[in-house]
């Protein structure tokens, strides 16, 4: 990256700034020691998380945070740098890198951003025992759908008592009659 022109460092520093924009939580990690077969395997367990995983220059990176407005991640800009672009699912991110991490002993995490707010690597380990967002949303029907059903029962049984005292009334009038 060292032979890159101006341009195209500017036009890094632009594609990470849309990046960053894009994605209000990210997690900083450092990579050394793993090898091309590891890092391929941890940016394809990302991607089928939906999640980028950008190896970044340091400098370009800081550049990048500065043109967003972004202040908490600077400290971590030491040695070498991935990015984790979570996206919108911070949950997601942060279990499929806490499973690689728990295989590997790598990446490390440096440090992040949780919708704009920094996160500690103890904060990270405390995202990925999260349950997922669609375990969460699932979790959160069930709980809508029991009150529901429990309404929806105690209405046919109000509806059986009503057409049951129907019922009598009616015979009991028609016994009155004759």
């Amino acid at each position: 990256m060292s032979n890159m022109t101006k341009t195209q460092r500017q036009d890094t520093v632009e594609a990470l700034q849309a990046e960053l924009q894009a994605s209000p939580n990210v997690y900083l990690t450092d990579f050394t020691g793993l090898g091309v077969l590891q890092m391929t395997d941890l940016r394809r367990r990302l991607r089928g998380a939906g999640v980028k995983y950008l190896v970044v220059k340091n400098t370009l990176m800081q550049r990048a945070l500065a043109a967003s407005d972004i202040t908490e991640l600077g400290d971590h800009l030491t040695g070498p740098t991935g990015v984790v672009l979570a996206g919108e699912d911070a949950v997601s991110a942060a279990k499929v890198l806490a499973e690689f991490i728990k295989e590997h002993d790598r990446p490390v995490i440096k440090g992040g951003l949780l919708d704009g707010k920094a996160v500690t690597p103890e904060d990270f380990q405390r995202l990925a025992k999260l349950p997922s967002r669609d375990q969460l949303l699932s979790q959160l029907a069930a709980t809508m759908q029991a009150p529901v059903s429990g309404f929806l029962g105690a209405l046919n049984g109000l509806l059986y008592q009503f057409v049951g005292a129907v019922e009598a009334l009616r015979a009991q009038r028609s016994a009155e009659s004759q």
